[in-house]
């Protein structure tokens, strides 16, 4: 097989190199004499939390294999080549037969497997309050019990799974712990719960955040909320939504100050609207109307429910939030989500070919992109 070079400048270092790649390994990663200066090369991004894509909804049924194959091929243009695909509350045993059917359409296809590694089950272990409910069917909350852990795992093989769970409801600490015993990331969030809840999730084994800021209400009581309890209690990685809406960029720039940069990973919480055009979508059971401002809401409602955002411009967005060069923003959506799930990240000699090549002209601004997914750029 032929092999391939790319000349560009390393993401982290800044300096001109030479990549070169057969297939889907990385062969040689080499200092280069030169290259272009507005060129460059960095792992492709990682999405821990994917809910559809590109008009696909994966909260449907009988979702097919050439819908979930538009969706990867949709998802990875942006940058994203690598994704936890995330099922939203419903009835436990729906959640059940929907992953197994996913599981079956993933197992079919070389694409899939390489771009879905893993999943994120958001739901419905989470609170039932108003607000921090978000759009979740507070009617299908659940308290966790350890043996929905063990058919979790069951069902999922060794597949690396995140599960979201309210750390208040009854039996949830017993569960985060045996979930943690069988190989299961637990996440809290979609939770009100009081700081001593938060400390004794992550004594359980709870290791991140999800969505600061969103999955609670939008007005919050100014001495005692869930944003302080956070921010009081280190040891989560968390993952912030960087579509300067969903958080604002005050609270944004607030978090990355108190939490710390290598604590936070980004996710776009992309329901199957992101991609797609403004308009109304689903999102299982819920009809869900995206305006030309591109924010996703409950029609008729104020309420975010997910977000059309991609991942590229998550990057880009959360440096202009920062004040930042966007090289700064772009490992809190690669390098750091893929090393909360103990996934491979970075580029190496004999890693896998996934990378992506960005022209960008100072300071911020995209003008292409190319991505490299098992091997094959474009």
């Amino acid at each position: 097989m032929p092999q391939h070079e790319i000349f560009a400048r390393d993401l982290t270092s800044g300096q001109p190199t030479r990549l070169i790649w057969r297939e889907d390994k990385i062969l040689a990663i080499e200092a280069a004499a030169d290259a272009p200066n507005d060129t460059w090369i960095a792992a492709s991004l990682i999405d821990l939390q994917i809910n559809g894509f590109a008009g696909v909804d994966f909260q449907q049924d009988n979702l097919s294999l050439k819908e979930l194959l538009h969706e990867v091929e949709k998802l990875r243009a942006t940058g994203c080549t690598r994704f936890l695909l995330t099922l939203i509350t419903d009835r436990w045993p729906a959640m059940l037969a929907r992953l197994q059917h996913l599981r079956t359409l993933r197992s079919q296809h070389d694409q899939l497997r390489r771009a879905i590694v893993g999943w994120h089950i958001e739901g419905p272990f989470l609170s039932a309050e108003p607000g921090f409910c978000g759009a979740h069917d507070p009617a299908l909350m659940l308290d966790p019990k350890p043996e929905y852990m063990a058919e979790l795992r069951k069902i999922c093989g060794d597949d690396p799974v995140l599960v979201t769970i309210a750390p208040e409801r009854l039996d949830a600490i017993a569960t985060i712990t045996r979930a943690v015993s069988l190989g299961i990331k637990v996440s809290v969030g979609h939770t009100n719960a009081p700081r001593k809840r938060l400390v004794q999730a992550l004594q359980a084994g709870a290791t991140a955040f999800t969505h600061l800021g969103n999955g609670c209400p939008k007005q919050l009581d100014r001495h005692d909320n869930i944003l302080w309890r956070v921010f009081e209690t280190p040891g989560f990685k968390v993952s912030l939504i960087p579509d300067m809406i969903h958080v604002s960029p005050p609270l944004f720039r607030l978090a990355h100050k108190i939490i710390g940069a290598d604590s936070i990973y980004y996710t776009t919480d992309a329901m199957s609207a992101a991609g797609a055009a403004p308009g109304r979508y689903k999102i299982g059971r819920l009809e869900l109307e995206v305006g030309e401002d591109r924010v996703v809401r409950l029609p008729g409602s104020s309420n975010f429910a997910g977000s059309a955002l991609s991942p590229i411009d998550g990057v880009f967005r959360a440096a202009e939030m920062l004040n930042c060069e966007w090289r700064q923003t772009w490992r809190n959506f690669s390098e750091i989500p893929a090393r909360l799930m103990g996934f491979e990240s970075g580029l190496r000699v004999g890693g896998s070919a996934d990378f992506c090549v960005l022209e960008v002209a100072p300071p911020n601004q995209l003008r292409s992109l190319k991505v490299c997914a098992g091997g094959e750029l474009r």
